[in-house]
């Protein structure tokens, strides 16, 4: 176990590198950063001058990054063009998508394992049906078409939420926002459950549990369960960075100042040092979670070995 986490660590390194560098290339390419400072009107080429040299987007693309990753690794993410530092915004926003991915995630987990493994032992009835036909009717609908229609009903019309999230963005607030975000992936994971489910349903294990006369609970739980949550964590694993990172719907639909909301503004002003510095960290939250998922097979399923 301790050879294999050092290893997939020191594969973390290239990944990491060459992901950033993606990131920061498609970042320098997509405009002229230093117009989005002069607003509609177009800066006179001192001031474009003096902009870019003061921002050091006057060096070679290569010089950048390097200067980049070289501050990156002593805790610098740069300055935002408005004079913010990167990381206080990120103090400010990570918290707040944080939550939202927890409530998110704890909606997937209740919600949609729970529906997958109804549907998966009633196969072919009614509820499996029923189920089915709704999950698809979720993943058709776009996020910002239900998060729309969640926000008029349930904020505007019937009052039951605020329509918007308070700047504290509580996690009493965030049940709703947190709904919406998990909406797609929810249904994904009733449906890969209910898959995974019926075919291990079938196996010789659990056909040997039922025979050996062990309780119809213990079956489904300890081995039936167990085995079939494999293909399930690897899809919320991989989801929780997808989650943080695509928020940024949910979030100006609730007014929710995260990780997504700083995303949008920074792409809209052209910020390259916002924009660059929290898709760093989330390629990170990627990484982690993709290398705890995979630790994880070897709880669930005891014939996983790490060489």
């Amino acid at each position: 176990m301790g050879r294999y986490v050092i290893r997939r660590l020191l594969q973390m390194i290239p990944v990491f590198f060459g992901a950033t560098l993606l990131i920061f290339l498609m970042v320098n390419v997509m405009g002229d950063p230093v117009a989005g400072l002069c607003g509609d009107r177009q800066c006179d080429p001192a001031t474009a001058a003096q902009l870019k040299k003061e921002f050091g987007l006057d060096k070679p693309v290569w010089q950048q990054y390097l200067t980049y990753m070289g501050n990156v690794f002593t805790g610098d993410f740069g300055t935002a063009f408005n004079g913010q530092e990167v990381t206080e915004l990120m103090a400010n926003a990570f918290p707040v998508t944080i939550r939202l991915t927890i409530v998110a995630i704890v909606f997937e987990i209740l919600i949609g394992i729970s529906l997958g493994v109804l549907t998966g032992l009633k196969r072919g009835r009614p509820v499996d049906t029923g189920v089915l036909l709704l999950t698809l009717v979720v993943i058709s609908v776009p996020t910002f078409v239900t998060g729309l229609l969640v926000q008029l009903l349930l904020g505007v019309k019937w009052k039951w939420i605020d329509p918007s999230v308070s700047s504290e963005a509580p996690f009493d607030e965030l049940i709703v926002p947190g709904l919406v975000l998990a909406s797609v992936s929810l249904a994904y994971v009733t449906r890969l459950t209910r898959t995974s489910i019926a075919e291990n349903k079938r196996a010789d294990y659990v056909r040997t549990a039922v025979a050996k006369g062990l309780p119809r609970r213990r079956v489904i739980t300890r081995h039936l369960l167990r085995n079939s949550l494999i293909p399930v964590v690897t899809f919320i694993g991989t989801d929780i960075g997808a989650l943080m990172g695509g928020a940024i719907v949910t979030e100006r639909i609730f007014n929710i100042h995260g990780v997504g909301y700083q995303l949008y503004q920074g792409i809209l002003r052209q910020n390259t040092q916002t924009v660059v510095g929290f898709v760093t960290v989330l390629v990170l939250v990627f990484l982690v979670a993709n290398l705890l998922v995979d630790l994880l097979y070897a709880v669930l399923d005891p014939r996983i070995r790490y060489a």
